[in-house]
């Protein structure tokens, strides 16, 4: 038994296969999405940054959008992908501690721009004269900075509480990467309570943000099922859709990892629903984007 967080030196994180041809395909896999990936969001990041016609609101908040999925599956993947090859499962202390602070830091900051980016669509729609206003340069610098700035604070608090925790279970990880509820699940019983109310603060913060989003698209909807022409309601949907899909991977996937009943829990369920929802939408997310919007393309060619 541990007596205290700084006896550990390592942590082990939980293993996809413990056959080396398996490990080989897991790691093969992996490397092939974390290259989609990279090749995904560089080419967005490269395009908005270059082309002078997609310096637009929309498309700053997508390319802070990019970077953050970058971000978000660099830390999680690479470490992944050289356990499997090298058939190893530690992840040094300091190394757990880097990797949670990063990931919660990137996953929030993500969860707070689609948020800023529900406001751009609405009111792009519902009121597009004030646009230019509202959704100024600096306006839009300010609102990036709140989303990296607010989730940063709690990546630094949720990180500070959760390592100052006392682990006296072990150091196994029901986790391919450093998170934080399986951190929590090795700490003593009476130690946790101040971590789980942050918790709880940091998931109100996260309904709040939820039910801005769908207020949104609620008045989305009644706008453009106001506007006459079917060539104008087609043109407004298609400028949501990409944003309606990302979201809904986003939460979907997130919400299914963490608040699935204890009973269908399995080690592979829940290796198959942390990939869903730390490393599939880094990789889809530019896909979706990309897919109906034209300007985009004109820019990548």
């Amino acid at each position: 038994q541990m007596s205290n967080g700084s006896s550990i030196t390592q942590f082990l994180l939980l293993a996809f296969a413990d056959t080396r041809e398996l490990q080989l395909l897991q790691f093969w896999l992996f490397l092939g999405i974390y290259l989609a990936a990279l090749l995904g969001n560089g080419l967005i990041i490269t395009a908005v940054a270059c082309d002078h016609r997609l310096h637009t609101p929309m498309y700053f908040f997508l390319l802070n959008l990019s970077v953050l999925d970058l971000g978000s599956i660099s830390t999680t993947l690479p470490k992944a992908m050289a356990n499997s090859l090298w058939d190893n499962r530690a992840i040094s202390y300091p190394g757990c501690a880097a990797q949670l602070f990063l990931f919660t830091f990137l996953v929030v900051a993500e969860y707070c721009l689609l948020t800023v980016m529900a406001y751009d669509r609405y009111v792009a729609i519902c009121k597009p004269l004030h646009y230019g206003t509202l959704l100024g340069s600096r306006a839009c610098v300010h609102m990036a900075a709140a989303a990296w700035g607010s989730a940063f604070l709690n990546a630094v608090l949720h990180t500070a509480n959760t390592f100052s925790l006392l682990i006296c279970k072990g150091n196994a990880l029901d986790q391919f990467f450093c998170e934080i509820p399986h951190i929590l699940k090795l700490s003593c019983s009476d130690s946790y309570l101040r971590e789980a109310g942050l918790v709880v603060v940091s998931a109100c913060l996260s309904l709040g943000c939820f039910v801005f989003i769908v207020v949104s698209y609620v008045q989305i909807l009644r706008a453009v099922l106001k506007i006459p022409s079917e060539q104008g309601r087609h043109k407004a949907f298609s400028t949501c859709l990409p944003h309606v899909a990302v979201v809904s991977l986003f939460l979907i996937t997130g919400m299914f990892a963490h608040l699935k009943p204890p009973s269908i829990s399995s080690p592979i369920l829940n290796l198959v629903v942390s990939c869903l929802y730390s490393v599939v939408p880094p990789a889809v997310n530019p896909l979706i984007y990309s897919m109906r919007n034209q300007e985009l393309k004109d820019a990548l060619k």
